[in-house]
């Protein structure tokens, strides 16, 4: 009875489903760090919380998940401690964490949640303990002594010469007239202060940091009697101007106010919203070439995806960055911010030269490089930091490097370095009409090409577009990596020199000495007009290699059986076009014949029926073809091994038969006069199945008489 009771409302929870066992709002992130190091802490008692320590300093972390077994914040080591953390139960050594304590004013707050220093200042304010030792309902964002303690001499004597205004006013800047916790502390919202009515920036992050005008929230949702206390790590000051007035103020942003003003950006950062600004220096715009910085500044185009590229969506602060984080800039890349140590890093660069430049819209990160887009550049310079660097070399060395740096509308193909790991082609005539037919006359993105597209090239040529399971390739070409999109140009990254189609299949067979006895076959098929006429086939052509190994009787059969070698030619046919490329870890390709060939790629070898490809993707007009040096059988064309015909070669026959035998029976006797021999007992097959020879292998009609000895 007593295990029905304890079952039965498990039973219930489990039928009125996930409303019922997750009833109450949605926990902000804030909360869910918080919960992550009580469970972490909850060993050591009531409301202890497990904190990460940044070893060589005083910062503390809340630890998710990750972070716990990771043990790094900003690529640095932590330790793990444990404190009594929280709420209305105060902050006390862990050894004297209780589940509650009596409640106290602001004033008195301020001394339990560790902001003494902010308690001495209020002392020294005529009108500001009273409030807080009074009635009403306030909040309080209170500076750590050690925020205190690193404010600059200048600015903390500016504060306490002058009491009851910098310093009250100070103060009040960090208060508000009612009681807010963090799970009313929204990202992007702003609280108004009881100074002024000023505004204070709160961000919330999906990471559980809360920042407030960039501090970070140390110790938050401390309940007084008469409002809420929450710690900061930073004395945070009023925030006036917006982005653009940053700019317009600061002299180390000359070239980027001019640049802003050129792209008619200026309403953007003067209006409203929350916005990060990755604000380029003079200096970093004195490190790019000036040939490439002038081709920018002079393009309206370019210089407005240079800039919306250092914007980013939201206001990052420098505290919320913990690790890496990907984030979209309004150009609609994405950057990778992360941090080492103290310093900010973007795309893993420590760049960052000074954070937390705070706005009414926004922060400015100031950076001493230039974050050039994609969109930005000419085709060399994508090239220049791409894996064709050889390639585009060679472009330049023909005399085509003009294509590469102008405003022509051009996609270029662009072979991997490790293409030209044995060398590269010498430059001639020849070498350069190659390469202008690696240069598609538009712009392309590859998502947008189609399965038998054709592409122009400047060399007069058009290129056909395959696109398989795992592959899009054009002509014998594949694409090995993501679209780089210029400025005009588009950069395909490809994994092999292209080569474009000469001729049709039979014009690629006739001009190749190595096919003599296929191009013959062929045309003693019947085949030629198939071979020459539009198509898409894939022709496994065996050599004259291939041709020869076969026995010369089975040859001159097969060359004198119209039917059967027309059957046996179409099935090297497939019906379809395959490269190299497209070929997968099995490829069922249907032949012309019916029957269907397995293809195959493993370690860059391809084969066809288990049979390796000695030369592939030799392309046609209408096709392409594959060197082979094994002529294939259709699956009821390839010889038996237990057969009752006679081969044209009794010497053949008698070679197969001694292969694969099992049994053989020999009679000796003086009929007619030499020994006999048997040939193969195969499973399921009886004596008179199989053929009589005699022992030097010549076939006879009938076997010796029973009384022969």
């Amino acid at each position: 009875m007593a295990l029905l009771g304890r079952l039965l409302p498990l039973a219930l929870a489990l039928a009125l489903g996930p409303a019922a066992t997750h009833a109450g709002p949605a926990k902000s992130p804030y909360q869910l760090v918080l919960q992550h190091s009580r469970l972490r802490g909850r060993q050591h008692g009531p409301n202890v919380c497990a904190v990460q320590k940044l070893i060589g300093t005083n910062k503390k972390y809340f630890t998710n998940c990750k972070q716990w077994y990771q043990r790094k914040i900003c690529g640095k080591s932590t330790v793990i401690s444990y404190e009594c953390w929280g709420g209305p139960h105060g902050h006390r050594a862990l050894s004297s964490a209780p589940a509650a304590l009596p409640l106290s004013n602001l004033y008195e707050t301020l001394g339990v949640v560790g902001s003494t220093t902010t308690q001495l200042y209020t002392d020294r304010t005529e009108k500001l303990r009273p409030e807080m030792e009074g009635p009403g309902s306030f909040t309080i964002f209170a500076p750590s002594n050690e925020a205190w303690a690193s404010l600059p001499a200048e600015v903390l004597d500016s504060l306490v010469s002058n009491v009851n205004i910098e310093l009250l006013n100070a103060l009040r800047y960090h208060m508000v007239d009612r009681r807010v916790l963090t799970d009313e502390l929204k990202h992007g919202m702003a609280l108004t202060s009881m100074y002024q009515n000023s505004n204070i920036q709160i961000h919330h992050y999906p990471n559980g940091i809360v920042t407030v005008n960039c501090a970070r929230l140390l110790k938050a949702d401390h309940h007084a009697t008469n409002g809420v206390v929450h710690l900061i790590d930073k004395v945070i000051s009023t925030v006036t101007n917006n982005i653009q007035q940053i700019i317009e103020i600061e002299d180390t942003f000359e070239t980027l106010r001019a640049a802003v003003a050129a792209s008619g950006l200026n309403t953007l950062l003067e209006g409203d919203g929350q916005y990060t600004l990755l604000a380029p220096t003079n200096e970093a715009f004195e490190k790019i070439p000036a040939e490439t910085l002038n081709r920018i500044l002079g393009d309206p185009e370019a210089l407005r995806d240079l800039l919306n590229n250092h914007i980013l969506k939201s206001a990052m602060c420098a505290e919320a960055i913990v690790a890496g984080l990907s984030l979209e800039t309004l150009e609609g890349t994405t950057l990778e911010v992360g941090c080492s140590g103290d310093m900010l890093t973007i795309n893993g660069k420590p760049i960052i030269s000074n954070k937390d430049v705070l706005a009414t819209n926004g922060v400015i990160h100031f950076i001493d490089e230039l974050l050039i887009p994609d969109s930005a550049k000419t085709l060399f310079e994508l090239a220049a930091e791409s894996d064709v660097s050889t390639a585009v070399d060679l472009f330049r060395q023909a005399g085509l490097g003009s294509h590469l740096s102008g405003n022509e509308r051009l996609t270029l193909l662009a072979p991997m370095n490790s293409v030209f790991k044995d060398g590269t082609p010498r430059i001639d005539a020849r070498t350069k009409n190659l390469l202008l037919n690696h240069m598609i006359k538009d712009q392309l993105a590859s998502k947008y090409l189609y399965h038998g597209q054709t592409l122009d090239t400047l060399g007069g040529k058009k290129l056909r577009v395959f696109v398989y399971r795992n592959s899009l390739c054009i002509e014998n070409s594949c694409i090995a990596a993501h679209d780089k999109r210029g400025r005009y140009g588009t950069l395909f990254t490809m994994d092999r020199m292209l080569t474009p189609p000469m001729g049709t299949v039979m014009d690629v067979l006739k001009g190749d000495n190595r096919f003599s006895m296929l191009v013959a076959a062929i045309q003693s098929a019947g085949l030629t007009e198939t071979l020459n006429r539009e198509g898409v086939y894939t022709v496994f052509a065996p050599t004259n290699e291939a041709f020869q190994a076969l026995p010369l009787g089975e040859r001159n059969k097969l060359l004198g059986n119209a039917k059967e070698l027309a059957n046996i030619l179409k099935y090297h046919v497939g019906d379809e076009i395959l490269v190299s490329g497209g070929i997968g870890a099995l490829v069922r390709l249907k032949s012309l014949q019916g029957d269907k060939l397995e293809v195959s790629s493993k370690n860059s070898l391809v084969t066809v029926n288990k049979e390796p490809v000695a030369e592939a993707d030799i392309m046609a007009t209408n096709g392409v073809v594959h060197t082979i040096n094994t002529v294939l059988r259709p699956p009821a064309n390839k010889p038996q091994e237990r057969g009752d015909e006679l081969a044209d070669s009794a010497l053949e026959i008698f070679k197969q038969a001694s292969a694969f035998s099992r049994v053989r029976v020999c009679w000796v006797g003086p009929w007619p006069t030499q020994p006999w021999v048997l040939g193969e007992l195969g499973p399921r097959r009886g004596l008179s199945h199989l053929p009589w020879l005699s022992s030097q292998g010549s076939p006879v009609t009938s076997p010796p008489p029973l009384g022969a000895s």
